[in-house]
């Protein structure tokens, strides 16, 4: 059986997101060579698309080694590491402590050409905007209010978005996500704060950062703490980290919902 992968069309697609993927995890080409086994001259290659023919070992080494998988590599979505997504929490309690964390990681997302969108509102629009100046044509804005009439239908936008943007070339999007859920009752906050969980699931397998921000000036403090339980990563002006209350669908979702209410 021929040891190569060599379809033109997602060969280009190939060198792109292999670029993606190593700028993701913050490594130069030599640490990817280190860590992959693959060569420096090799993955220089492959980046550029002057490589035609790219041994599927040598995918498998690449994917290994970048937490992907050779579906992401190639440009299909059959069966994508279910390490892909990247779930943040940002709790502001200020619009600097906001822009110090929504605007680099917007302005991140445009130097790796990712697809970028801003679920915000009106007046999170602006500021962004305003922040970003001629970078703000690079994000698609859309208000909150029309993305989450429910939660079933923020979801299934969300995953339309996705799946679209993805089969369109995009090798990631990043998605800033406003909590506009503030001042419902109990029952609803309980319901959304499930959604959150279940984002975990529903986007396992997806290409994409989602970035939820909660304004703290708004929400009950116990709100703002279980967002930390239905996030893995915890955002601010000075980094990512991760949460060190998260909790994994599966036991989250398990819980009585008036317990979270």
């Amino acid at each position: 059986m021929r040891d190569r992968y060599s379809v033109d069309v997602a060969r280009d697609r190939l060198g792109e997101s292999l670029r993606t993927a190593r700028a993701r995890a913050r490594w130069t080409r030599e640490a990817l060579a280190y860590y992959s086994g693959v060569s420096w001259s090799a993955i220089a290659q492959i980046e550029s698309g002057r490589r035609r023919d790219v041994r599927l070992s040598t995918l498998f080494a690449l994917a290994d080694a970048l937490e992907v998988s050779v579906d992401y590599l190639i440009g299909t979505t059959a069966a994508i590491s279910p390490s892909l997504f990247e779930h943040r929490v940002l709790a502001y309690g200020n619009d600097e402590e906001y822009l110090e964390a929504a605007v680099p990681f917007l302005v991140d997302g445009i130097e790796l050409s990712h697809c970028l969108l801003a679920v915000t509102t009106g007046s999170k629009n602006a500021l962004l905007r305003d922040a970003l100046g001629e970078r703000a044509e690079h994000v698609e804005f859309t208000d909150w209010a029309d993305w989450y009439p429910s939660p079933k239908e923020a979801l299934r936008r969300y995953r339309a978005f996705v799946e679209q943007k993805f089969d369109a070339g995009a090798v990631w999007i990043r998605i800033v996500a406003e909590a506009g859920w503030s001042g419902r009752s109990a029952f609803d906050i309980a319901t959304w704060t499930r959604y959150e969980s279940l984002i975990n699931l529903a986007f396992a397998t997806a290409p994409a950062t989602i970035m939820c921000t909660y304004d703290v000036r708004l929400f009950p403090v116990d709100v703002v703490a279980e967002a930390c339980c239905t996030h893995p990563h915890v955002a601010d002006g000075s980094g990512v980290s991760a949460s060190l209350t998260y909790r994994k669908p599966e036991d989250f979702l398990l819980e009585p919902q008036d317990a979270l209410g």
